[in-house]
């Protein structure tokens, strides 16, 4: 039995007033999850327990079985993993965005123009967060590049006591009350500042504004955390598995999970991702391996552009190109399957951000028999009205490598 999950981040949303009250997943064409949904078994699944920040972290810890309450330290550690940087005890790791920030005078008057500086490239990006490093760094504190505006700061032996924010969940506002506050924060708001002094004059940020792309000119440090403790999939399940993803926190993941991490060329995390790619290593992985984890980020990044007509077509090109090849391709080898399409959580383009309402999922099995079909599309409306919701989310896992028809005969 392959077992099969298919991830269009941040695809759920809400009723659209410009789509006629219809989701972005609903006015999309998505003949492949459609027909998951309406022949296997459709539902909801709640990714983000009471009290928790409706992350990537905590919902696709959720997704693959860990409980984000006991296991989820901060994505700042979970990408490290994904870098092959091995955290100490006392280290902190922190996410840290190239943004473009509005020039304001005063640090607090700034605004977070763009949290993803234009979506800058990783060559650029490295290059910036590289000079960032030599002029700002110290025996205790350094960078590593990553991919895009999507970069890694440790701090060893740091606070963990420091509150950060999301540099996505304030774009357009003044960043006096969102800057790092708690223990240690004195330092990192220097750190923000001394690079907003250091970055725009860099031939890089020239070139981009000469060109008229946004400057990368600040750095915005957060999701700080330690390693989690994490017990490895293959050895829970005693299978061999994999994770595609083209971002460092679903990497990290994967490495923390004990997954295999594939590499696709043309993978950016973006809308220009290559799709079919990496549903063609999927299935090439499929026949030598048990379980693959494949992740695509570009709905979430429409989500937080509020981009209704960027967000459906990146929807349509992950079921076209994602989930429609990988059922073909696993029907033609003749597998064994059980396949999971669903959304971490919900980028509704309305709020530009995640939120925390339980997101649909669908499940399709080669054997008829764990099969509920009740004839519907993949989507919100249909899955409310389907009564299934799996609550608390990291529950599913067990049930999707396990008995998944008792379960399902429970609803």
């Amino acid at each position: 039995m392959k077992h099969v999950i298919l991830l269009g981040d941040g695809m759920a949303d809400y009723p659209v007033p410009e789509l006629g009250g219809k989701t972005v997943v609903e006015a999309a064409y998505t003949p492949g999850m459609d027909r998951i949904a309406a022949e296997g078994t459709l539902g909801l699944i709640d990714t983000i327990p009471p009290g928790c920040t409706p992350g990537s972290d905590t919902a696709n810890l959720s997704i693959l079985g860990y409980d984000p309450v006991k296991c989820n330290a901060g994505r700042g550690a979970l990408e490290a993993a994904s870098m092959g940087v091995k955290l100490k005890p006392g280290d902190v790791a922190f996410r840290c965005n190239l943004v473009t920030l509005s020039d304001a005078g005063n640090l607090g008057n700034c605004v977070i123009e763009d949290f993803t500086a234009g979506h800058i490239g990783s060559d650029e990006a490295a290059v910036l967060i590289n000079h960032v490093g030599e002029k700002l760094g110290s025996k205790d504190l350094f960078f590593r590049p990553g991919v895009g505006y999507r970069h890694l700061m440790i701090w060893e032996n740091g606070p963990d006591s420091l509150v950060t924010k999301p540099p996505h969940d304030i774009v357009g506002t003044a960043v006096a009350e969102y800057l790092p506050a708690g223990e240690g924060s004195d330092r990192l708001r220097e750190l923000i500042e001394h690079a907003r002094e250091l970055l725009p004059d860099h031939d890089v940020n020239r070139r981009r504004v000469s060109r008229g792309d946004k400057p990368a000119n600040a750095i915005w440090p957060w999701g700080q955390g330690g390693l989690p403790p994490m017990e490895p999939l293959t050895s829970k399940y005693g299978m061999s598995g994999a994770m595609i993803s083209a971002v460092d926190l679903l990497k990290g993941i994967g490495v923390c999970a004990g997954l295999e991490v594939l590499s696709v060329p043309g993978a950016t995390g973006y809308t220009d991702t290559n799709y079919r790619g990496k549903a063609d290593e999927g299935l090439r992985w499929l026949e030598r391996g048990d379980f693959l984890f494949l992740h695509v980020e570009a709905p979430d990044e429409m989500g937080h552009e509020g981009n209704i007509k960027g967000k459906i077509e990146a929807v349509e090109a992950f079921d076209r190109d994602v989930v429609s090849v990988m059922l073909d391709g696993l029907y033609s080898r003749k597998h064994e399957y059980r396949v999971l399409v669903l959304s971490d959580h919900a980028t509704p383009v309305s709020v530009k951000t995640h939120v925390s309402d339980p997101s649909p999922f669908a499940l399709l099995s080669s054997r008829s028999e764990e099969n509920r079909s009740r004839g519907v599309r993949f989507g919100e409306s249909d899955a409310v009205r389907s009564g299934i919701l799996v609550s608390p989310g990291h529950t599913l896992m067990e049930h999707f490598m396990g008995d998944w028809r008792t379960f399902i005969e429970g609803f």
